[in-house]
């Protein structure tokens, strides 16, 4: 009885096991049949898999290939599907150039630059929730994948506009915040402005977060500080010789006194320029941020606008 139910047991096993390996290669067989040609008897392969069944990758593959076989059939509307559900379960893919005619890429383009813009706000608002759930390190992840996103060619001239031209400085900030995070904090972010003639400074203010000792540099979201107020904070011109600059970013820590004593140049907006601005702030003067009556060191991460 023992060696029979060992049997049934190994038995069992064994077809649970092969179960990704056949659809590892009804996924190849597939693949083989479009290669040949043989468009209409892949894609009857590839609709017999459900895409929930198997690893993102191999979901990935299935609709891919279903998109292929379509576009070669002339179903272009079918076809479109197929690449968006490409697109929403693996944002950053694109098909070589090597391995699909241009049409295929055109294809997987048109829909990308119509999908994208949508995944990366929904992208940032869930990175945004896991923040706000004290879940840094899935906020960290998922801010990294808004970044990516928003430097994806496909969406280049999307991204200077807003929404989206708001939100790669915050992504970046808040995914340097959820990375050092050691203690959660609630998040509202606080946003002022300061103009000069040529350039304009937007303040950000996220947060690393509450119940650190005093020596700890604080940020926007700790309610309990009250951050520095601004004496001294200019831009020099932007060079007119230079190409027309572009938004950037930059970290500054103000110290106890309220003098600048760190300058971090997080997003380049003209290399020439990002020197003169790091020269620049190491001269902004603050009333320092204060902690029940006390001096402490702060965060800020500003915005940086240049126009002419």
């Amino acid at each position: 009885m023992s060696r029979w139910f060992d049997v049934v047991l190994a038995l069992s096993v064994a077809a649970l096991v092969s179960i990704p390996i056949r659809a590892a290669d009804s996924i190849s067989a597939a693949q083989d049949l479009y290669a040949a040609a043989e468009y209409e008897d892949a894609l009857a392969l590839l609709n017999r898999l459900q895409p929930g069944n198997h690893e993102p990758e191999e979901r990935r593959a299935i609709e891919q290939y279903r998109a292929y076989c379509l576009l070669a059939l002339g179903r272009s509307v079918d076809a479109e599907q197929a690449i968006a559900a490409v697109v929403m379960a693996m944002p950053l893919y694109k098909p070589s150039g090597a391995d699909v005619s241009p049409r295929v890429r055109s294809a997987f383009t048109e829909v990308r630059r119509r999908m994208l813009p949508s995944i990366i706000q929904q992208k940032y608002a869930a990175a945004k929730e896991a923040f706000d759930r004290k879940n840094f390190l899935a906020a960290a992840t998922v801010f990294g994948e808004v970044i990516d996103a928003m430097a994806d060619p496909d969406v280049a001239d999307v991204v200077k506009q807003p929404p989206l031209s708001d939100l790669r400085v915050l992504a970046a900030g808040f995914r340097d915040l959820s990375t050092s995070a050691a203690a959660p904090a609630p998040l509202p972010a606080r946003v002022a402005t300061s103009s000069s003639s040529s350039t304009t400074v937007v303040v950000v203010e996220p947060s690393i977060a509450s119940a650190m000792p005093a020596s700890r540099i604080y940020a926007g979201t700790d309610g309990h500080v009250t951050p520095p107020t601004t004496i001294r904070q200019s831009l020099p011109p932007f060079p007119a010789q230079l190409p027309m600059g572009r938004r950037g970013a930059l970290e500054i820590v103000i110290d106890q006194s309220g003098a600048v004593e760190s300058v971090v140049m997080r997003e380049s907006i003209n290399p020439r320029y990002d020197d003169q601005v790091i020269a620049a702030a190491r001269n902004w003067q603050y009333k320092p941020a204060m902690l029940e009556g006390t001096p402490v060191k702060y965060r800020k991460m500003l915005q940086v606008d240049v126009k002419r």
